[in-house]
């Protein structure tokens, strides 16, 4: 299965039993919305809501950490997911948190999964039709889950990464954030950048209509970040959601797949004992 999707695709699968689709909206702490309020508004047919803040470790105090795999497994089972189901997500924004969605699956194994291309605003720019209110809730399941650690970092894989150079950082946020011109989302955390990470803010890799740009493209953007296709790759962000992109498309420039940091920048700027730098 392909890790994107078109509208015109998924348009013509709607209804497979095999078939589920999510909207995986997540909004920023400065943006004054709610995914779930806003998909209840509107939805694509038979879109069921996965929350990114609910599939996560529920014991840290960190944004949407990666769950274990036996929550993992609960909750996909509670949402009707088997390991037969083709899932896709999309989000209202147009490509930005669908991708942790997707990289959830990856992350455990599930390689029956996808990203809306162009998401929410590229349906309904199409004059698709939508739905609104709750979706009926889906027959719960089992699921079994088969995670890959090699898809996840934590803050000391990036201290030894920073160390000794084994691996490229790649930092999806906004370029003022990275160099430190610009203020995080989140109060009281500076901005910055760890040591030697390079900045690919994750909307560079889309198109207008919020499509991701062709393989060509991509990889042209990675190579000037110093990506060869050898060395290993992490990406990172604010809190792990839009270093899915990254990782989305790496993978579509066919380079391979990366590691999300899931902490990024929010744990490393958080932690005193870590070196923050700036740039111009």
């Amino acid at each position: 299965m392909h890790d994107l999707v078109s509208t015109e695709w998924l348009a013509g699968a709607l209804g497979a039993p095999d078939l589920m689709v999510f909207d995986a909206t997540k909004y920023l702490p400065n943006e004054p919305f709610d995914g779930l309020s806003k998909y209840r508004e509107a939805h694509i047919p038979g879109a069921r809501f996965f929350d990114i803040d609910v599939v996560a470790d529920p014991d840290t105090t960190l944004p949407h950490m990666a769950p274990t795999a036996g929550r993992f497994a609960r909750l996909m089972g509670e949402l009707g997911i088997s390991n037969t189901t083709r899932v896709i997500f999309y989000d209202q924004k147009g490509l930005q948190s669908s991708a942790r969605g997707w990289w959830l699956m990856k992350l455990f194994g599930h390689e029956k999964a996808a990203v809306l291309d162009g998401g929410l605003p590229k349906w309904l720019a199409e004059g698709r039709t939508t739905e609104s209110g709750d979706a009926k809730s889906a027959a719960p399941t089992s699921y079994t889950p088969d995670f890959r650690a090699d898809l996840l970092k934590g803050i000391g894989d990036v201290k030894r990464i920073i160390a000794n150079g084994s691996a490229l950082i790649l930092d999806a946020r906004a370029k003022g954030r990275f160099d430190g011109s610009a203020p995080e989302p989140r109060p009281g955390l500076p901005s910055g950048h760890m040591p030697g990470a390079k900045s690919v803010p994750f909307n560079e890799l889309l198109n207008a209509d919020f499509t991701m740009k062709d393989a060509a493209t991509l990889r042209a953007r990675f190579a000037a970040a110093g990506a060869d296709g050898i060395k290993p790759i992490v990406t990172s962000c604010g809190t792990g959601v839009t270093a899915c992109i990254l990782a989305l498309g790496l993978r579509q420039a066919g380079l391979g797949d990366a590691a999300i940091y899931d902490g990024s920048w929010t744990e490393w700027a958080g932690r005193p004992e870590t070196q923050k730098e700036k740039s111009s």
